[in-house]
């Protein structure tokens, strides 16, 4: 890892060197790495929380001046719940993941002595930029170097102080490693975003980390591809048979958990014929916790014999609150009208979802299994739930170790983004002197047989050695495919 001065075109080409020769790494080579980035932030976490509490110190009086976001802030603290202790585990759990790298998903026989497959491969050249959250420099580094892809990172100025302790923390360790210095680059100049995103004959896919604005100026501002979110609008529809002390502590976590994350759940949509059973305590418990709740007529109605300290809490929605991410202790709550039959009810409330949400992810609260399946295939977003958490949506709670964002994008990669969304995959043929004016209607016939798939380190050249390839399985017991 280099902390670089370089112009972006000069960063950018050392990367795009650097990732073919980590993309031939051995695994065991690119986990050595892991395990001394892990090493080196744990020796040294107090130098990174006290450069992370300068940061911390500025951020503040930022807040105060009105210049940046409380949410923002939230982000930005690394000491806070095992913030730190998570990066370091996330680490791990990376290494721990199978390789990413050359698995072979498909086989084809297209004629004897000619054999086609699908390789996994790395992607590439990797921009990431982001806002707060210095712990993406751990994480992407972690996904980049196991899943073999150079990386290029842009911390936002509120991060400066905990982004250069962990980066040299980082490019040290990596100095005993086995992968280029400039497969992770650090880029430290405040003009370097726009002419980065210009380059794209060296990198190949943009994720940015942070807020709308600057989710949609990277979008407006490149031609390569991007990775990423605008907005994390969750919703989640209660039903009135959902059990009531389910429907409280889920959506005391989805909301409470972590206001400022983007799986937060901000818009509550709730059956009319749920409003006293289960809205109204599910609604005290989120006020005695301190949330906000902006209703419209009829379900603040429903919370009409609340006491006044509990009312006070209790505000008007308008129809933006539906279009709004709060990132904050607010929610919206929402009637969905009764109708005569419970599905007319589900289809209000999943085409409310699919008309507001952001497409990131939306839950339904319900014991009735034939409702809630209809949910997870109406709702169009990365993820959808069925009586659980919108925070569950999570690269480290879904096994993937860790995560570089979550996309909503339909193409490539969709919801937590892992090891998995960070590689692509290329066409082989292994073939002994054929050529393509040798096939069709006069002359020889594709015989475009399916072949076991998997990791196997030879492949069937002709039929006989497909034969053989048959025997050998069958002999150790193993089905196509593994």
């Amino acid at each position: 890892m280099s902390l670089t001065n370089a112009s972006p075109e000069q960063a950018a080409s050392a990367a795009r060197l650097a990732s073919r020769k980590l993309a031939v790494l051995e695994n065991s080579d690119r986990n050595d790495a892991l395990t001394a980035i892990h090493d080196a932030l744990l020796g040294a976490k107090a130098t990174v929380l006290e450069a992370n509490a300068r940061d911390l110190e500025v951020a503040n009086k930022a807040v105060t001046s009105g210049q940046l976001s409380q949410s923002l802030v939230k982000r930005l603290d690394l000491g806070k719940k095992g913030k730190y202790e998570d990066m370091l585990q996330g680490i791990l759990d990376v290494r721990g993941l199978d390789d990413p790298l050359g698995k072979v998903d498909y086989r084809t026989l297209l004629d004897d002595g000619l054999v086609l497959e699908r390789k996994s491969s790395p992607i590439g050249v990797l921009l990431i930029i982001f806002e707060a959250r210095p712990e993406v420099i751990a994480n992407i580094a972690s996904l980049a170097i196991k899943s073999g892809n150079a990386a290029i990172l842009k911390g936002g100025k509120e991060s400066i102080e905990s982004f250069k302790a962990i980066a040299t923390i980082v490019s040290e360790a990596l100095t005993k490693s086995k992968v280029p210095n400039d497969a992770i680059q650090l880029v430290q100049t405040r003009d370097a975003i726009a002419p980065l995103l210009k380059l794209d004959q060296y990198i190949d896919l943009v994720i940015p980390r942070g807020g709308n604005e600057l989710v949609r100026s990277v979008k407006d501002g490149t031609t390569i591809p991007v990775m990423g979110h605008a907005d994390g609008l969750c919703s989640t529809y209660l039903r009135a048979d959902c059990e009531t002390e389910m429907a409280v502590n889920i959506l005391l976590d989805a909301k409470l958990s972590y206001p400022a994350a983007c799986n937060s759940v901000e818009t509550l949509l709730v059956d009319q014929d749920a409003l006293e059973s289960k809205f109204v305590p599910v609604a005290e418990a989120l006020v005695a916790k301190g949330v906000e709740l902006r209703c419209d007529e009829l379900s603040k109605k429903a919370l009409s014999k609340l006491s006044s300290e509990q009312l006070s809490k209790v505000k008007d929605a308008t129809d933006e609150d539906y279009n709004t991410e709060y990132l904050d202790s607010i929610l919206a709550v929402k009637t969905i009208p009764t109708q005569s039959s419970a599905e007319t009810s589900l289809v209000l409330a999943v085409a409310h979802i699919n008309a507001h949400s952001s497409g990131h992810t939306d839950a339904i609260l319900t014991t009735n299994s034939g409702i809630a399946e209809q949910f997870l295939a109406s709702v169009d977003s990365a993820g959808v739930f069925w009586n659980t958490s919108t925070r569950m949506a999570d690269g480290q709670r879904f096994g993937f170790g860790t995560e570089v964002g979550i996309s909503t994008n339909k193409i490539h990669a969709r919801g937590p983004v892992g090891l998995e969304g960070l590689t692509i995959y290329r066409w082989l043929i292994r073939g002994s002197g054929q050529i393509s004016t040798a096939y069709g209607s006069s002359g020889k016939q594709w015989k475009h047989e399916r072949l076991p798939a998997g990791s196997d380190e030879w492949v069937a050249q002709d039929a006989e050695e497909l034969k053989l390839l048959r025997e050998h399985r069958s002999n150790k017991g193993l089905s196509n495919g593994h």
